[in-house]
C-alpha cells in the first residue's frame, strides 16, 4: 500500500496593499509609506503580489478608496485569489464592514497588522499582557461587524434581537477583561520598579532607536550577551536590562522595543510602561540606520516620541549605524571613511555623535570610550568621594 503523503508546511498567505496619498505626501513619502507596510507584511509572513495607491485629499468615509479603486482592487482579489487586503492606516469599525463585504477576503488596516507581529514577538508576561490589552482596545468598537451572521434575526429601528444581546454581552465580557489586564499591568509595573529601585546606585543607558537599525546586535556587541536580532521590524518587543563592563566601570545597559511612524495610540499607550527604561535612563543612545534612504524622517519620529515620553531631554549620544552600507543607499556620496563622516553635516547638527559598523564591528573601540567619559562624568558627579578610582 502506497503511503500518503502531506504538506505540513504553513502557506504563506497572498497579500495586497492599498494607501491613500493625499496631498500633503510626496510621491517619495508615500512609496516609502508603502515599503515599510511591505515589510511589516513579511514580518508577519505573508507575501506581497501588488499594491494599489489613490491619490485624494482624504480617505472616503465609507470604503476608504474611491469606487472606482475599489472595483479594480475587487477585480484583482478575485482573478488573484488573495486573502489578505492591508490599508496602510487604521480603517474606522465601518470602513472595514464595508470592505470585508465587498472584496470577500481578510481585511486588515496597519494598526491590525501591527498587533499581530506584537503579539507574535511577545515574549515576557509584561509583553504579551500589553498586547493583549491593546487588541482587546482596537476589537472593543468592531465588535459589530462580526456579528454579522445575526443580521437577519436583528429587530428594525434600534436592532433588538439576539444578535444585539450578544453583542453587548461580550462588550461587558470585553471591558471586565480590560480591567483585569489594566490591574495586571499595575501589579508589574510595581515590580519592576522595586527592581530598578534596587539597582538605582548604577548609572543606567537606553539604546533607544527606530526599529530595525541595529539595536540588539549592538546590544550584543557591548554587553556579550544573546539578546534576539533578526532583519524583521519588531524583533526586540521586550525591553533587555544588562550588567556592563567598561574598563573599570560598571554600568546599565537596557535595550527597548522600537519605534515607528503611524503606531497605533492604544498601543504607544500600553507600552509605555515598557518604556520606564528609557524615562529613567541617565544616557540615551539615539541608534540611526545611516544607510536607510530616509533616516532623517526616522530621527525625527524617535524624537517625537521621546517627546511623547517625557524624555526628550535626556543627555543623548547619536549612534549613526551601518556606516559600512552607507554608500550603496547614497552612491553619490563622497564619505568612505570614519573621518569623512567625522566632519560631515551629520557629525555637526547632531553633537555627539558617533559612525559605527555593529555587524563589521567598525569604530567600536571610539564608540566604547566615548562611551565610558560619560558615564564617568555621571558617576563622579554622582559619588565624588570614588573619584579617585579613575
Amino acid at each position: 500500500m502506497k503511503k500518503q503523503l502531506y504538506d505540513t508546511a504553513i502557506r504563506r498567505e497572498k497579500v495586497v496593499l492599498v494607501a491613500v496619498q493625499p496631498a500633503s505626501i510626496s510621491d517619495t513619502q508615500s512609496k516609502e509609506f508603502l515599503d515599510e507596510l511591505a515589510f511589516l507584511v513579511d514580518t508577519a509572513g505573508g507575501d506581497i503580489y501588488t499594491s494599489f495607491t489613490q491619490k485624494m485629499l482624504k480617505p472616503d468615509r465609507a470604503t476608504y478608496v474611491g469606487t472606482g479603486k475599489l472595483e479594480e482592487i475587487k477585480t484583482y482579489v478575485t482573478v488573484e485569489e488573495i486573502d489578505i487586503v492591508v490599508f496602510d492606516d487604521e480603517l474606522s469599525p465601518s470602513q472595514a464592514r464595508n470592505l470585508s463585504k465587498e472584496l470577500n477576503c481578510k481585511v486588515l488596516d496597519r494598526s491590525n497588522l501591527i498587533l499581530d507581529i506584537f503579539a507574535k514577538r511577545a515574549q515576557t508576561a509584561q509583553a504579551k499582557t500589553q498586547v493583549e490589552l491593546a487588541q482587546l482596545q482596537y476589537l472593543l468598537p468592531r465588535l459589530t461587524r462580526m456579528w454579522t451572521h445575526l443580521e437577519r434575526q436583528k429587530g428594525g429601528i434600534g436592532m433588538r434581537g439576539p444578535g444585539e444581546t450578544q453583542i453587548e454581552s461580550d462588550r461587558r465580557m470585553i471591558l471586565n477583561k480590560i480591567a483585569l489586564l489594566k490591574d495586571k499591568l499595575k501589579h508589574i509595573d510595581k515590580q519592576n520598579a522595586t527592581q530598578r529601585g534596587n539597582r538605582h546606585e548604577l548609572v543606567r543607558v537606553a539604546l533607544v532607536g527606530y526599529t530595525n537599525v541595529g539595536k540588539s546586535t549592538l546590544m550584543n556587541l557591548i554587553s556579550k550577551s544573546e539578546v534576539f536580532a533578526e532583519n524583521k521590524l519588531f524583533a526586540t518587543l521586550d525591553t533587555t536590562v544588562r550588567k556592563v563592563v567598561i574598563e573599570n566601570l560598571p554600568f546599565l545597559l537596557s535595550d527597548t522595543v522600537g519605534f515607528i511612524r503611524k503606531l497605533p495610540h492604544h498601543l504607544i499607550e500600553c507600552f509605555k510602561s515598557t518604556l520606564d527604561e528609557v524615562r529613567e535612563a541617565d544616557i540615551l543612545l539615539h541608534v540611526i540606520d545611516i544607510s536607510h534612504p530616509n533616516f532623517e524622517e526616522h530621527m525625527l519620529t524617535v524624537n517625537q516620541t521621546l517627546k511623547d515620553l517625557d524624555a526628550a531631554d535626556k543627555e543623548t549620544i547619536t549612534v549613526f549605524n551601518k556606516i559600512d552600507s552607507y554608500n550603496l543607499a547614497h552612491p553619490v556620496s563622497e564619505l568612505t571613511t570614519v573621518h569623512d563622516f567625522e566632519h560631515s553635516w551629520m557629525a555637526k547638527t547632531n553633537a555627539p555623535a558617533l559612525f559605527i559598523s555593529a555587524t563589521q564591528k567598525k569604530n567600536i573601540d571610539l564608540f566604547r570610550k566615548s562611551l565610558y567619559e560619560h558615564i564617568k562624568a555621571i558617576h563622579i558627579s554622582r559619588f565624588p568621594y570614588n573619584n579617585l578610582l579613575y
